[in-house]
């Protein structure tokens, strides 16, 4: 009786498979300088996206930063580091899953930074109230079902690339000042944040009473505000540093929200200030 023996190249195209599949497997050992390059390189490419987004959509070329100084939208950065995370640690099985993983974490994450954004800085930067099924305007179907195809293709086509560019990078410098440089960068982005945020909530304390508007807690506001800008040294500094030109020309669509839960933007309080770079269409309001 003739044994049959099992084809080799079934034997080598399993093999070959089994090397596939290593190759798309990400590394699953990541370092802290890793994930600080992570934030540095996807909120400098969110910059550039929504610079490019305002100036085809709305003929406005204008800042889209997150912060007063140096163009990084940390969203981004804050959005690609925890899908990378999360993605690759428990969701990179296959496609669906990881549709599944961008679809949730993503929304999550939006959810988390708008409500962050009114809760500190009475700040809504995005409103989905109009769209279908929408969460409190903070997220929507849409936007989600967005998610879910930026995890696919961020964990299998981009974030590759940018992990390529960064091990290049380490190939050209040396590992000790590559680190330094990355260090340096976080510093300085943490720095900028909090001065940003200081910068923020001074704007909108000097806009509401200013102008008088009628936000929540008044009263509050405008002691607050006597005893910020009554200070010759500090209210100085404020309008040297960080006046309405500043402020307008870093956040354009800066909102604010009113007492009786309506939004508005600041800018349209300040019509003679400048809020923008250049402005190719003239007759698209913002």
């Amino acid at each position: 009786m003739k044994v049959k023996e099992k084809p080799e190249k079934k034997e080598v195209k399993l093999e070959e498979n089994k090397v596939n599949v290593e190759k798309i497997k990400p590394k699953f050992e990541i370092s802290m300088w890793r994930v600080a390059a992570y934030f540095i390189v996807y909120s400098f490419v969110g910059y550039v996206i929504e610079t490019i987004f305002a100036l085809f959509n709305y003929g406005v070329l204008e800042s889209r930063k997150s912060f007063l100084y140096g163009p990084f939208c940390s969203i981004y950065g804050v959005g690609a580091v925890i899908i990378i995370l999360a993605l690759r640690y428990k969701f990179f099985k296959n496609n669906h899953t990881l549709f599944l993983g961008g679809f949730i974490v993503g929304s999550v994450v939006e959810y988390i930074i708008s409500f962050l954004g009114e809760a500190v800085l009475n700040v809504k930067w995005w409103d989905y109230s109009d769209r279908f099924l929408n969460i409190n305007g903070r997220i929507c179907l849409l936007y989600s079902l967005f998610w879910g195809l930026l995890g696919i293709y961020l964990l299998r086509v981009i974030n590759p690339r940018v992990d390529r560019l960064i091990d290049w990078i380490k190939s050209k410098i040396n590992i000790n000042i590559a680190r330094l440089a990355t260090a340096l960068l976080i510093v300085f982005l943490f720095v900028d944040c909090l001065f940003s945020t200081f910068a923020i909530d001074m704007f909108l304390l000097r806009v509401s009473v200013e102008k008088n508007l009628p936000v929540k807690k008044k009263a509050v506001a405008e002691e607050t505000y006597r005893g910020v800008y009554g200070n010759k040294k500090v209210s100085d500094f404020i309008y040297k540093y960080i006046g309405n030109e500043k402020m307008l020309m870093t956040y354009p669509n800066l909102t604010i929200t009113l007492e009786d839960g309506s939004i508005v933007k600041i800018k349209d309080y300040y019509p003679d200030v400048r809020n923008c770079y250049y402005r190719f269409d003239t007759s698209n309001n913002l």
